[in-house]
């Protein structure tokens, strides 16, 4: 019986061991922070959180670092790829660039931005939409509900290429972010803001910014359709531009150049790391200097050694005639080639382990120079506005201007004829602004041309009202050499029902951002090979070479809107007429009508004579009853009903005068 046993104690301990070394091997989480000066005299600063769950028919549904609530909106919904922003501000694409893997993954449109693509049949794509919809409205107690409505959100068809079909696209450009949003987004980090990276989000530090994003992206194949399968993928990022307290006062100096304002982590922030999450696998902080930067520097060392001038530590880079840091970096690395800067970027990499509470880290900036720089941009800038006066009519223009790298990367291709510039552009329209997209009119250097020359593909899905928005889907072809481009699109201002104007109607109502994309350009950042990247999943994102894409305006339309303040004069009145009629009715019914049988009575006494009154008293005490006052009941009670009468009949009467009147 024993040598029965013996192999089966042994398979269920070496399976027992096998499941458990499962949980603390293959579930990671991980967490980073990004710095970075930017010409503004501002700080970006972009925190960076990953957790990986494996695939649950090797790992089971119990997870140890992986928030449950988002395993289980994948279970339920069928959700393959998901991703969800609050956003409050706009991303300055001119002084905060426009071609690097931050503003073009992380740069989102003000309000709610939720794009999700499910693996369900086709049928059953819009009920998984409004489902999750509610879901997330829930779990970051925000308005995202409101998407559900099928006047609220589209099925782009070109702009997600891999997902057509089961692809759904909404925004709210007017959703207000706060603390309310925030607090469930760190929920579902393993130490919330309680240790790690996490706890410098300060609140107050980081709503007085000039921009604030929080970032969700979710890749999942649990359901197996895609083929392997590489379990749950959550991506939390959050993108902060603050203005730090300047430490000392700027100096100007001949060349007119003010120095910027040093800063340090606990200055912009308000508190210091006192060490990483235990439950993270890494985490790390980071200083990027782009291309910009450092060429400048470079440039002043030139300079200082020419004029003989001794600087310290310049073989490491971290202190040098332009600037200094207050802790010496770990690792300095170093971007292998830059198409789009003079010089490449260098990164600065801290490890937050060696950190602790009693020697946290506080990462301090020191400017000794005035340095001036420029953000690589995109190849075009893109804006939009509104044209035309009135409530009745106007026009959409999407400005396409040329910036400094179309000229510079594309230089070598302007002499042909056949180099062209692609650019997509994808807009939703709410349903009220009815777009005629039979109107679209395209202008080149401030030329008109043919609609066909420019405009290589299209897609439109006309609105219907009250069903659906508006969707326009382009591919335009412009030369390499463009200056400027302009597209303009004709509407005409629709009517709402009284139930359908928001509670500030007469602030206007907003249409989605626009969203530019260019293909031919992918914004990216390469690294030497010495395992940097493998450690660091933020490094990782940053090698891939995503499309360079940029959000326009949200625009504000003027709508013709009703007088509200007549219903409210109306129902105000009708209230009062009805408080005053069953109040009148009431007290007449019910108020004094004791009061009055007493002074009755009393009268009646009073008119008797005083020696009936005595007499039956003392018949009363004879008898042994209570004595009572003679009245006269007929008298009284006649008294009584007859002014109850002529009251009731007078607040009836009234009541029905009104009711002829206003019918």
């Amino acid at each position: 019986m024993a040598l029965l046993l013996r192999p089966i104690v042994s398979f269920l301990f070496f399976f027992a061991t096998i499941a458990y070394g499962s949980v603390i091997e293959e579930e990671e989480f991980s967490e980073e922070l990004l710095l970075k000066p930017l010409p503004d005299r501002k700080v970006l600063g972009y925190f960076h959180f990953e957790s990986k769950a494996p695939p649950t028919n090797t790992y089971g549904r119990h997870h140890r670092l992986f928030p449950k609530a988002i395993y289980q909106l994948v279970q339920k919904f069928r959700v393959r790829e998901l991703e969800l922003s609050f956003t409050q501000g706009r991303w300055n694409y001119e002084r905060w660039g426009g071609f690097d893997p931050i503003s073009s993954s992380n740069a989102k449109p003000p309000g709610v931005e939720l794009w999700a693509v499910f693996d369900v049949p086709e049928d059953q794509v819009d009920d998984s939409w409004k489902n999750l919809t509610h879901a997330l409205s829930g779990l970051f107690c925000a308005s995202v509900n409101f998407l559900e409505s099928s006047t609220t959100y589209s099925s782009p068809d070109r702009s997600f290429r891999p997902f057509s079909g089961s692809l759904r696209y909404g925004t709210l450009p007017r959703e207000a972010v706060c603390t309310e949003n925030l607090t469930p987004w760190l929920k579902l980090l393993p130490c919330r803001d309680k240790a790690g990276l996490p706890a410098l989000l300060d609140r107050p530090s980081i709503y007085r910014g000039f921009y604030h994003s929080q970032w969700l992206h979710l890749t999942s194949t649990e359901s197996g359709s895609v083929g392997v399968e590489s379990g749950i993928v959550l991506e939390q990022t959050l993108t902060v531009v603050l203005q730090p307290n300047t430490q000392r006062t700027s100096k100007t100096y001949s060349s007119d150049a003010v120095i910027q304002p040093s800063w340090s982590v606990s200055s912009i922030f308000g508190r210091k790391v006192s060490g990483r999450c235990v439950l993270a696998k890494s985490s790390n902080v980071y200083l990027l200097l782009e291309g910009g930067l450092v060429s400048e520097v470079k440039n002043l060392q030139k300079e200082n050694e020419k004029s003989g001038a001794g600087s310290i530590a310049i073989e490491g880079f971290w202190s040098n005639p332009g600037f200094e840091l207050s802790v010496i970096p770990d690792r300095v690395i170093k971007e292998v080639s830059s198409l789009h800067s003079k010089s490449s970027s260098v990164l600065y990499e801290f490890l937050i382990e060696k950190y602790s509470d009693s020697k946290p880290f506080d990462l301090g900036f020191t400017w000794k120079l005035p340095v001036v720089w420029s953000c690589p941009q995109a190849p075009l800038h893109a804006s939009r506005f509104l044209m035309g006066s009135g409530n009745e009519r106007g026009a959409i223009a999407i400005s396409l201007k040329s910036t400094e790298l179309s000229g510079g990367i594309l230089g070598a291709d302007i002499i042909e004829d056949s180099c062209r510039l692609r650019v997509d552009v994808f807009q939703v329209v709410p349903w009220y602004v009815k777009v005629y997209f039979h109107t679209l009119q395209v202008f080149v250097d401030e030329q008109p041309q043919t609609v066909t020359d420019v405009v290589e593909k299209i897609r439109v899905s006309p609105s219907e009202d009250k069903i659906s928005p508006g969707v326009m889907e382009m591919v335009l072809k412009l030369p390499c050499d463009v200056k400027t481009a302009a597209l303009t699109l004709e509407f005409d201002k629709g009517f709402l029902h009284i139930d359908e104007y928001p509670p500030d109607a007469n602030q206007g109502f907003d249409i989605p951002s626009a969203v530019i994309s260019f293909p031919d350009f992918r914004a990216g950042m390469h690294f030497l090979e010495d395992n940097s990247s493998n450690n660091s999943p933020m490094l990782s994102k940053f090698q891939e070479r995503s499309p360079v894409l940029s959000y326009s305006e949200v625009l504000l339309v003027p709508l013709t809107t009703p007088d509200f303040s007549m219903p409210y004069n109306v129902i105000t009145i009708t209230c009062t007429v009805f408080a005053l009629y069953f109040g009148s009715l009431l007290n007449v019914l019910r108020r004094r009508v004791g009061e009055e049988e007493r002074l009755l009575k009393s009268k009646a006494a009073k008119k008797t004579g005083r020696l009936p009154e005595l007499l039956s008293k003392l018949s009363a005490k004879l008898r042994g009853r209570p004595w009572e006052p003679p009245q006269s009941p007929s008298t009284s009670s006649s008294l009584i009903s007859r002014k109850l009468i002529f009251k009731v009949t007078l607040v009836a009467g009234i009541a029905a005068a009104w009711q002829y009147y206003s019918g």
